[in-house]
């Protein structure tokens, strides 16, 4: 393809996929309200628009109208500069996720991610990692000792729990030979890894929520314990753009554990990125029901899970795979 067309299908590609993202978080919050309250036997939204389907609009216009407070004791320049890191690092998390197999246009096979990157998972558990500078960032510029906990809390818990789902991944990798997104969607055409990686799919999934401080590892947050955590201070815009980053963040790792583990966007008789969206569907329902219906951890039983049993586990799930492997191939 020459530079000159790459370069414009790149820009379009990184367009779309911004509007399909604030979009969804827009929408996902109207959805979230809705299975909790059905959860709950309430109602939820319905007065905005038919079934409350104008909510996320009218929640949108109410952000942006209300006052945009700093607080006196606040670092201004860091307050303002930690809601639009933690966006930007959502966003550039999801560059490398595929979301369905390469279309041909024009002659042309055009790849249904904006970068199909040789080190796509590296590159993807890398960014969803620096996204807790954000979260940090907020909570030490509010001049606020509920949000500085807060944020000391998210750093703790990420690095906890990013280093059990490093360990979870690894097998997947030895299965498949690659860090790539589209060899693993590949590798798994006939059978998907979690099947034979059900250990390491468990792991990933309750790192999942720790990633994203979801209930029940929203430590950072536990406004029973730090009045909101790390956003107390925040207000108007700035708070909706540390909301806005933990919903794409739900969609990146949901994206992460269909194509790590369940195939992708195989599947029969539907197209490729209808299996793909239905199957990330199901995994942010998961994020849904959980928040609705499991407690909150105590700060020490989450450290106290992260070290002494999923850290553990995964190592051990590295070395049986790796045992497994060099055994069927000698």
């Amino acid at each position: 393809m020459p530079l000159p067309l790459l370069l414009l299908v790149t820009l379009i590609k990184i367009v779309v996929i911004i509007v399909v993202l604030l979009t969804a978080f827009a929408y996902l919050t109207y959805v979230e309200r809705k299975v909790q309250a059905r959860i709950q036997v309430r109602i939820g939204p319905d007065r905005a628009g038919f079934w409350g389907l104008l909510q996320p609009i009218a929640d949108a216009i109410k952000m942006i109208m209300k006052e945009d407070v700093i607080p006196g004791r606040a670092d201004k320049v860091l307050f303002v500069v930690a809601p639009a890191l933690s966006i930007v690092m959502a966003l550039s998390a999801f560059a490398a996720i595929p979301v369905g197999p390469p279309i041909h246009l024009l002659g042309y096979a055009i790849e249904l991610s904006v970068a199909n990157v040789n080190v796509a998972l590296l590159y993807t558990l890398a960014i969803l990692s620096l996204n807790v500078y954000g979260i940090v960032l907020g909570g030490w510029s509010s001049g606020n000792k509920y949000s500085f906990l807060g944020g000391m809390r998210s750093s703790a818990q990420m690095i906890s729990y990013e280093l059990a789902m490093g360990m979870s991944v690894i097998g997947v990798v030895l299965l498949g030979g690659s860090l790539n997104f589209n060899d693993l969607v590949q590798a798994q055409s006939s059978i998907p890894f979690v099947v034979l990686q059900p250990l390491g799919f468990l792991i990933f999934l309750v790192c999942m929520f720790a990633d994203t401080n979801r209930l029940p590892f929203d430590l950072p947050e536990a406004e029973t314990e730090l009045v909101a955590g790390y956003h107390t201070e925040y207000s108007s815009i700035k708070y909706a753009l540390f909301q806005m980053a933990e919903y794409i963040n739900m969609i990146t790792v949901s994206c992460l554990a269909v194509i790590l583990f369940f195939g992708g966007w195989n599947g029969p008789l539907l197209p490729g990125v209808v299996w793909f969206v239905l199957k990330v569907g199901f995994f942010l329902w998961l994020f849904m029901w959980v928040r609705a219906t499991f407690p909150r951890f105590r700060y020490d039983q989450l450290m106290k899970f992260g070290w002494k049993a999923l850290l553990p586990l995964g190592i051990l799930n590295v070395l049986v795979t790796a045992f497994a492997m060099a055994v069927y191939l000698g």
